[in-house]
């Protein structure tokens, strides 16, 4: 079976590259971009050697797992652009319900599960890593911003020794290939994709996220470089900010950091 682009995205005019292996579909879209590539197109392959989450940690795809980016060159500012993971993550959350419940199908008996989206960037299953996002943004030369949002899931592998304990699909009984998985994500974004357009529609994409959100009322912890918060998972504000509400009644809005839940949250504190 080959990558094939869904029947939506293909009426929405997406463009497709598909590698057999690649270092880095993030790198390569924008590569493409710099290039003069304007999109939007979707880079994928079932074998990442090269792969980057955030702060630069390596994500790793072996063969048979899926990494995905798309490219979309517009004209928003940089804080817009990062709400489009938001958008993304949704996509891919329902890009994943809608091939486990055909799996579910062809599998009679097995669970349906259920995918959480985990403040800043990653799909949450029993508690364990499936996927993880990923949003990058460039100025152009010739103006617009090149934003590239790309995701890794865990299809038939899952990596070890992680922060977060990871889990695959495979591990879970959704048997389910890297392209059919693609084809319905390459549709669910565009649907999402309309939804946040272009920032304006973020209000809507934000009570979305957060109705699938993980952890909205439990205990946090946060790493800020040096700095550590703990509290109450409050919300998201409508820039994306995580809300914290800490012990004595504020509401510190956290952009980055790394995030630790329930029990965890003791230990990513410490």
């Amino acid at each position: 079976m080959t990558f094939t682009l869904g029947p939506t995205a293909r009426s929405a005019g997406y463009g497709l590259a598909a590698f057999d292996q690649i270092g880095s579909t993030n790198a390569e879209a924008m590569s493409r971009a710099r290039d003069g590539e304007r999109g939007p197109m979707w880079f994928v392959t079932t074998e990442q050697t090269a792969g980057r989450g955030r702060r630069q940690r390596a994500w790793i795809a072996p063969r048979g797992n899926l990494a995905s980016s798309v490219l979309e060159v517009m004209d928003v500012s940089p804080a817009v652009a990062a709400t489009m993971g938001f958008a993304f993550g949704l996509a891919h959350e329902t890009a994943l319900q809608r091939v486990s419940v055909e799996a579910n199908l062809r599998l009679a008996g097995s669970d349906q599960l259920k995918y959480l989206l985990k403040w800043p960037n990653d799909i949450l299953v029993r508690g364990q890593k499936l996927c993880g996002l990923l949003v990058e943004a460039e100025a152009m030369t010739d103006g617009g911003l090149a934003v590239v949002a790309g995701i890794g899931t865990n299809i038939i592998a899952a990596p070890e020794g992680t922060p977060t304990p990871a889990t695959s699909l495979a591990a879970l009984g959704v048997h389910v290939g890297a392209e059919e998985l693609f084809a319905a994500l390459s549709d669910t974004w565009v649907e999402f994709r309309g939804i946040w357009d272009n920032g304006r529609g973020f209000a809507e994409i934000r009570k979305l996220w957060l109705e699938r959100a993980f952890g909205v009322g439990e205990r946090v912890a946060i790493q800020t470089g040096t700095a550590k918060v703990e509290g109450t998972f409050d919300t998201i504000d409508d820039t994306g900010c995580l809300i914290v509400r800490t012990a004595d009644g504020r509401r510190m809005p956290i952009t980055a950091g790394e995030v630790y839940f329930g029990a965890a949250a003791s230990v990513g504190a410490a």
